[in-house]
């Protein structure tokens, strides 16, 4: 689901952004975030270390006619002054995927004096829980997990490794160490209403690293089989419908004094 357009007043507001400088979009994954803020600044530069993303982003861009998009294939470990400088570093649901305290000591360098980078915490493979009843069937998440867990084990994936005891949530300390002030939190309020296909569902269970088509292998085609004979019974016409959940910005500064 995408991001709220909200995110780009609470940022433009909070950070005094007027359509200059640049902005660096770290795991910009399909610029999902990226093409949201694309107004608030001169250049806008999206990053991804998977080669379909940055090709999917390039498209969206061009079909949005956002020409002062630059998509760049590579990871963020490694960034270099031969970027520039940035006004803004966004992160959303990527960092912990990094070599957190290194990339953040990387774009606490990048950033211009008084720029800042942004944590975004948000769920957008799919809905938030609760709420008022809604037009039609949800997707049955939790069933979907039982299933991708009786073809890939109990442990959680994680690319080609497994996550053993979840994904680490110690930010607040790895951009405090990396000299950045803060955070200010802001949320964007979610609770849009999105009638979703059952392609799009199977779209958002592959999109998880947990759930990864490669990581079936041989399986991929039975699994998926298993996935839509399981959607069809909740959904015989193939429609679900979800509701967005809150964004999360966690805003850090790097201070005015600093080099």
């Amino acid at each position: 689901m995408p991001y709220p357009d909200e995110i780009a007043l609470v940022l433009g507001r909070e950070l005094g952004l007027d359509g200059t400088g640049r902005l660096l979009d770290v795991g910009c994954g399909p610029g999902s975030l990226t093409l949201v803020l694309a107004d608030l600044f001169d250049e806008v530069v999206g990053m991804d270390a998977d080669a379909g993303m940055i090709e999917e982003a390039r498209r969206r861009a061009e079909h949005l006619g956002c020409g002062n998009t630059r998509w760049v294939l590579g990871r963020a470990e490694s960034l270099s002054p031969a970027y520039g400088a940035f006004r803004l570093v966004t992160l959303a649901q990527s960092f912990h995927w990094m070599e957190r305290s290194r990339v953040a000591a990387l774009l606490f360098s990048l950033l211009i004096p008084g720029g800042a980078v942004v944590h975004v915490g948000a769920t957008t493979h799919r809905g938030s829980t609760g709420g008022t009843a809604l037009p039609g069937p949800t997707p049955p998440r939790d069933r979907i997990d039982e299933l991708v867990k009786s073809y890939l084990g109990p442990v959680r994936r994680a690319g080609r490794g497994y996550l053993h005891v979840g994904t680490p949530s110690d930010e607040d300390e790895v951009f405090a160490s990396a000299g950045f002030a803060g955070p200010r939190r802001r949320n964007v309020g979610g609770g849009q209403l999105f009638a979703r296909s059952e392609d799009q569902v199977v779209a958002s269970v592959y999109s998880l690293s947990s759930a990864s088509p490669h990581l079936f292998a041989g399986q991929l085609d039975t699994f998926e089989s298993d996935l839509r004979a399981l959607l069809r019974e909740v959904s015989p016409t193939g429609e679900f419908w979800e509701r967005s959940g809150d964004v999360s910005l966690s805003i850090w500064e790097k201070p005015s004094d600093s080099a």
